[in-house]
């Protein structure tokens, strides 16, 4: 998602506590950063950080890490994750934001941290063909994943896209992924319980379009 350059974002994030300036020197160290050993999961793409700030809200005993390469875009998600805490009346200790590109995504964690579940949201479908690569479901990524992620982990995957769900399926088969569910219509489905809707989640629905999402176990 293209956002406007917001002067504001960079400054706010550096004075936020969960903004993590430096988030490569705490690979294989995550447990630290939230100084606790709670589950630690993992948003990668997070955009507005709709999703992350729900799920954290609702699980106070986990820890969420969301990753998205643009600071502008994390500056409205660290807004849109305080206003959602505080009008619960809670105080958000129990995620870490990181602006880093995913191309590199290796150097920030490792085994050591003990991710069992991923998310990825509504990401960038990358239509043309040499351009693919770039998507955050191409076995490109799933490879790197694959280095840092918990033995049996679950990547939870929704899209509006169907070429980009279509396409990803054998994506996670050639990356040795069983894959355990997948729906071409996730709000009418079982899943749908309990579905912590997207921003874009509500405007596609509302368009009519149907929701795609699969989740893939790492064998």
């Amino acid at each position: 998602m293209r956002i406007r350059k917001k002067k504001w974002a960079q400054p706010e994030l550096d004075q936020c506590r969960y903004f993590v300036k430096e988030p490569t020197d705490f690979c294989g160290r995550w447990k630290e950063f939230f100084n606790n050993g709670n589950d630690i999961e993992l948003e990668v793409g997070c955009g507005k950080c709709s999703f992350v700030a729900q799920k954290a809200l609702l699980n106070p005993n986990k820890n969420f890490i969301a990753v998205d390469i643009k600071s502008d875009m994390l500056g409205v998600g660290r807004r849109n994750i305080e206003k959602l805490f505080s009008g619960n009346g809670k105080t958000v200790d129990n995620i870490a934001l990181v602006a880093f590109n995913c191309e590199s995504i290796e150097k920030l964690f490792s085994k050591e941290d003990g991710i069992k579940q991923m998310y990825i949201n509504f990401c960038n479908p990358w239509p043309r063909e040499k351009h693919k690569k770039r998507r955050l479901t191409h076995v490109t990524k799933l490879n790197k994943y694959r280095t840092f992620l918990s033995d049996g982990a679950q990547i939870n995957f929704k899209t509006d896209n169907d070429e980009l769900f279509e396409e990803s399926i054998p994506y996670f088969e050639e990356c040795n992924f069983d894959i355990t569910y997948i729906t071409r219509d996730l709000h009418n489905s079982e899943k749908n319980e309990g579905n912590i809707r997207t921003e874009h989640e509500n405007m596609f629905s509302s368009e009519g379009i149907k929701i795609k999402h699969l989740i893939a176990k790492m064998k």
